[in-house]
């Protein structure tokens, strides 16, 4: 709740002479503030999730910071319409194409590596409610970057995710949040899962993990490796405004940092 005025976490603070973060609160800023302020180069963010809409400013805010970024979930369907490939029946945010082209612009122009699915698992339909893939529908991998017409992309495909390792692999900083495709159906949380592996491995070898986002903490336990990870986030969109560089209010009344 950090992320607002509440009279338990602001308000608090004016009535009493001593107020102070408790450890878990100072965990998520060492970690977030870390990564974010000092990073241990390469840094690497990964980025999922439905909509590009969401992540905006954490997407601006990170790139001037990190030396390469992974665009995963429903937001890579808009990323790829703006340059031009095909997205069948995906998810696109298709007032958000312009916005898209100049996040791409300004990742070339800073010099950070910005990467998208290069293939795609397809489906010609999903019941989110049930979570699963409905009696009938049709599953299978794309070639390239083109989804045709009829199909949705659902998750990263087996060269993305072979592309991708390269990347996590060689990171000594990584920030993670949200999914690489519908994580709730379990024919299609592999790719999600393949990346929770990967940065479990980097960390094992040295980098410093920070994995938030309530998706991307299903991730790592669901892969068994939510113990190797530096930190697990659950500061939800606390730590999401935090990943934006805004000020927190329920940090910022506290009188020390």
């Amino acid at each position: 709740t950090a992320h607002r005025a509440h009279c338990s976490n602001v308000g608090v603070t004016k009535f009493v002479k001593e107020s102070a973060a408790g450890y878990l609160v100072e965990k998520e800023i060492k970690f977030l503030g870390d990564a974010l302020n000092a990073p241990v180069k390469p840094f690497l963010a990964i980025l999922g999730g439905a909509k590009v809409s969401d992540k905006i400013n954490v997407i601006e805010n990170l790139l001037g910071k990190v030396d390469a970024i992974i665009i995963g979930g429903a937001m890579a369907y808009t990323f790829l319409k703006a340059q031009g490939y095909k997205t069948g029946k995906s998810l696109v945010e298709e007032d958000k194409l312009d916005l898209a082209k100049s996040l791409l612009k300004k990742a070339e122009d800073k010099g950070v590596k910005f990467l998208l699915p290069i293939d795609h698992v397809i489906a010609t339909a999903v019941d989110f409610e049930k979570k699963e893939v409905p009696a009938g529908a049709t599953v299978k991998n794309t070639d390239g970057l083109d989804i045709e017409d009829g199909f949705m992309g659902v998750d990263a495909g087996p060269k993305s995710i072979a592309k991708f390792s390269e990347i996590v692999k060689s990171a000594k900083t990584i920030v993670w949040n949200g999914p690489l495709g519908i994580f709730e159906v379990p024919e299609f949380s592999k790719g999600t899962v393949e990346i929770a592996k990967l940065v479990a491995e980097a960390t094992d070898k040295g980098a410093i993990s920070v994995v938030g986002g309530g998706d991307s903490v299903s991730a790592v336990k669901k892969a068994g490796v939510d113990k190797r990870i530096s930190h697990v986030s659950t500061g939800g969109g606390a730590s999401l405004e935090f990943l934006e560089g805004k000020d927190l209010p329920g940090i910022a009344a506290l009188p020390t940092k």
